[in-house]
């Protein structure tokens, strides 16, 4: 399989080398500073890309594989003001979009564990539930795109909560979920769902020790997509 790589960071680098190890081609590594090769690759050469780039760049380089009939994997986070639109640009143009806030299969688990806690938690009026993110300091965005895919999941599933927000006083409002985000190296990625009460807290945590996971997800989802058309996400790629 032919693969385009837009946006040649850490992560990009370790996609690269898992999907040359899996028996892939990488037709060209797109970053900020050679991005006008875009205009010169041969777009029917390429079977998918894997866009992840940073939040300013990311909604180009998808309307660009949009626009240009490839499909694409995206696992930039940042952008999400914008997903609306760009949902409905391939929806226009017959495109293939994959997105997902992190393509680790044990994040995924985590999400459904978070969902259903928070059901469980639902009505239990004492406990104040929190969210707390660990990035390294090369991550942009905050919160991270992984700590607000909980965030909503939480929302759906338990009522005590009208929105999320970033902490930045000591004190939230009770019907306000607040995600605190820290960044320090050299971590992957922490991600902590809280309740607390006067009498014990409850805590679930998923820590990522190696990008490789995110990465290796990333490779398979690529395999998967090509051929399909619509918007999709982890929900549609995994069975559980």
């Amino acid at each position: 399989m032919n693969i385009l790589i837009l946006g040649y960071g850490k992560m990009g680098k370790i996609i690269a080398q898992i999907a040359e190890q899996r028996g892939h081609h990488i037709v060209a590594k797109i970053n900020i500073e050679n991005v006008t090769d875009l205009d010169s690759l041969d777009k029917k050469e390429i079977d998918v890309a894997i866009e992840f780039s940073q939040p300013e760049s990311a909604v180009g380089n998808i309307n660009w594989c949009i626009e240009h009939q490839v499909p694409v994997v995206v696992g930039t986070t940042g952008w999400m003001d914008q997903k609306e639109a760009v949902e409905s640009s391939c929806e226009r143009h017959n495109g293939s979009l994959f997105y997902a806030s992190n393509f680790s299969i044990g994040v995924n688990l985590f999400f459904k564990v978070n969902a259903f806690l928070a059901t469980l938690m639902n009505g239990q009026e004492g406990y104040q539930a929190s969210i707390e993110e660990i990035h390294h300091t090369e991550k942009k965005d905050a919160p991270s795109g992984t700590a607000t895919t909980l965030a909503e999941g939480l929302l759906e599933n338990n009522q005590q909560y009208q929105k999320w927000e970033l902490k930045k006083k000591d004190s939230t409002p009770n019907q306000v979920l607040p995600i605190t985000s820290k960044r320090i190296d050299p971590a992957p990625g922490t991600h902590t769902v809280m309740y607390a009460s006067d009498i014990d807290t409850i805590s679930i945590r998923h820590t990522a020790h190696s990008r490789k996971g995110f990465a290796l997800g990333a490779v398979l989802v690529a395999e998967w997509l090509p051929g399909k058309k619509g918007v999709f996400s982890m929900n549609d790629f995994l069975t559980f």
